[in-house]
C-alpha cells in the first residue's frame, strides 16, 4: 500500500479551536505514524466570511502544535475545477435546476413536517419544462443545482466507527451549485480529494452523512476508488455543549497566549476519547508512535480545561533543554547558565513564562527577605570560596548546622528567603552554584544584589 495522504480543510472565517485541532492533530499523526503526506487545505470560497488574516492565523495556530504541511492549497484558486466537475454532472443528468426560494422551500418543509413527513426536498424542480424555466428566469431567478441521488444503501469500512451505511433515499438532494455559481463544500471537498489523490479523510462525526453523498459523487467523478473515510467523536465542553469559533477562550490561539503547552493541547486532543490515557508526551513523533484510530471511542469526547492546565504543568516539568533552548532565548535566558537553570527550575513553573522570574534571581537583582539577621552573618561568615558545584549548599549548610545547633525547616528558610526573596522555589542545592559566591554574600548580609 502507498503511503497516505491525508488533508485538513478549515474554512478562514475565524480561528481554530481546540476542536479544529484534534480534527488536524488526528490527521497529522495518522500521516506520520505511516510516514504518509498532510495537506492543509482552506475552504475560503466563501467571499463574504473568509478573511486573509484568518488564513495566516491558522498557519500560524497549526506550525505552533507542531503540524508542517506538505502542501497548502485554496480552494478559491480552484474554482476552474469545480466549475469543470458541476459541468459532468449536468452533462450526465445529476445535477439539475430548481428555482424555489429559501422561502418557498421553508414554507415547504413547514408543510411536509405537519403532514408527519420527512422533510425531505420533492425533486418538484425536475417536472419543470424548459418553458417553465425560461419563464422563471424571465421573471429574474437564477437556479441553484441540486445532485440526483441514487436511492440505495451506500456503505463503507469506516476507520473509527467500523461497519457503516446511510441509506440514499433518507436525504434530500443536495444543493451543490448556487445561484451565483459558486460551489458548496460537499462539491468541492471531492473535487479536491479526487485532484490531490487523498487517501484517508479523517473527520468528525458532524460528516457521517455527508459521505454518502460524497461517496456517489467520487463514483460520478472519478475511475479510483473513494477514500478511506474515518468519522471520529467530537470534543464537548465540560457541560456537554459543543465547541465554536466563538469559543474566544478555547482558540489555539488563546491557549498559547495563556501559556499552554503546544505538546499539552496535541496530546489531549488526540487521546481523549480515547482507549489511551492522556499522558504527558515529548513530542508529535512520540504520540504518533502509538496512535490508532480504532482506539477512539463512540462517545462524545470531553473537553475539560482544568485537565489541560494540569496537563501542560506536567508536560512542561518533563522537557528537557533542547526542546525549550530557543524559546528560553527569547527571554534572553541564555549562556553557559541557561541549561543547568532549566534543570533546576523546570519542575517549579507552571508555565514557561514563569521561568523568567526565576531567571531574575539568578542574574538580576533581587531584595533579600531578612528573618534572622545574626543567624544570617553566621552563615555569611562559612560561605565556602568558589568555584561551586552541586554539593557546595549541603558542605555550607553542614557547617552552619554544626555551629548554630539548628536543623529543618529553622536552618533552611531563612536561608532560601536572603537567597532567593521567596517563601518557595527550586532545590538551592542547584541554585546556590547559579546565584555565585558575590551575590549570595551580599544578599546574606541584606543587600540587594
Amino acid at each position: 500500500m502507498p503511503p497516505p495522504l491525508v488533508r485538513f480543510a478549515p474554512s478562514p472565517t475565524g480561528r481554530i479551536h481546540i476542536g479544529n485541532a484534534r480534527t488536524a492533530l488526528l490527521n497529522y499523526v495518522f500521516a506520520r505514524s505511516h510516514a504518509g503526506g498532510f495537506v492543509l487545505r482552506f475552504d475560503d470560497t466563501d467571499r463574504e466570511r473568509s478573511r486573509e488574516e484568518f488564513v495566516q492565523a491558522i498557519e500560524v495556530d497549526l506550525a505552533w502544535l507542531g503540524i508542517r504541511p506538505d502542501v497548502t492549497v485554496r480552494q478559491s484558486a480552484r474554482e476552474a475545477l469545480y466549475a469543470a466537475a458541476a459541468q459532468r454532472l449536468k452533462e450526465a443528468g445529476r445535477l439539475y435546476p430548481c428555482y424555489e426560494t429559501a422561502e418557498e422551500l421553508e414554507r415547504r418543509r413547514r408543510l411536509q413536517q405537519a403532514r408527519g413527513l420527512p422533510p425531505l426536498y420533492d425533486r418538484a424542480a425536475k417536472k419543470l419544462t424548459a418553458a417553465d424555466r425560461a419563464k422563471l428566469e424571465a421573471e429574474g431567478r437564477r437556479p441553484h443545482w441540486r445532485f440526483e441521488l441514487k436511492h440505495e444503501t451506500v456503505r463503507w469500512h469506516d476507520l473509527v466507527r467500523g461497519e457503516s451505511h446511510i441509506n440514499a433515499a433518507s436525504l434530500s438532494d443536495p444543493v451543490l451549485v448556487r445561484e451565483d455559481g459558486t460551489v458548496l463544500y460537499t462539491l468541492s471537498s471531492v473535487v479536491d480529494d479526487i485532484d490531490l489523490t487523498i487517501t484517508h479523510v479523517i473527520r468528525g462525526e458532524d460528516h457521517v452523512t455527508n459521505t454518502a453523498v460524497q461517496m456517489q459523487l467520487f463514483e460520478m467523478l472519478s475511475a479510483r476508488p473513494p477514500p478511506a473515510f474515518g468519522h471520529h467523536n467530537l470534543l464537548v465542553a465540560a457541560g456537554g455543549e459543543g465547541l465554536s469559533k466563538r469559543s474566544g477562550a478555547l482558540s489555539i490561539g488563546s491557549l498559547r497566549d495563556n501559556g499552554i503547552e503546544a505538546l499539552a493541547v496535541a496530546a489531549l486532543a488526540v487521546l481523549t476519547g480515547s482507549s489511551q490515557e492522556v499522558h504527558p508526551i515529548a513530542s508529535l513523533a512520540e504520540l504518533s508512535e502509538s496512535f490508532d484510530l480504532g482506539r477512539i471511542s463512540r462517545t462524545p469526547a470531553r473537553f475539560d480545561p482544568a485537565e489541560l492546565k494540569a496537563l501542560s504543568q506536567r508536560t512542561l516539568h518533563k522537557l528537557d533543554f533542547e526542546a525549550v533552548r530557543e524559546r528560553l532565548a527569547a527571554y534572553d535566558i541564555t549562556g553557559f547558565k541557561a541549561e543547568p537553570f532549566w534543570l533546576a527550575v523546570r519542575g517549579n513553573v507552571d508555565t514557561l513564562l514563569a521561568a523568567t522570574d526565576w531567571w531574575r534571581v539568578i542574574e538580576g537583582e533581587i531584595e533579600p527577605v531578612v528573618e534572622d539577621g545574626a543567624f544570617l552573618e553566621v552563615a555569611s561568615k562559612h560561605l565556602p570560596e568558589e568555584p561551586w558545584d552541586d554539593t557546595t549548599w549541603k558542605t555550607w549548610t553542614g557547617r552552619v548546622a554544626e555551629e548554630t545547633g539548628r536543623k529543618g525547616r529553622v536552618l533552611f528558610h531563612p536561608l532560601r528567603l536572603a537567597l532567593t526573596g521567596r517563601e518557595n522555589g527550586p532545590e538551592l542545592a542547584r541554585l546556590l552554584p547559579l546565584i555565585g559566591r558575590a551575590k549570595a554574600s551580599a544578599r546574606l548580609r541584606g543587600l540587594a544584589a
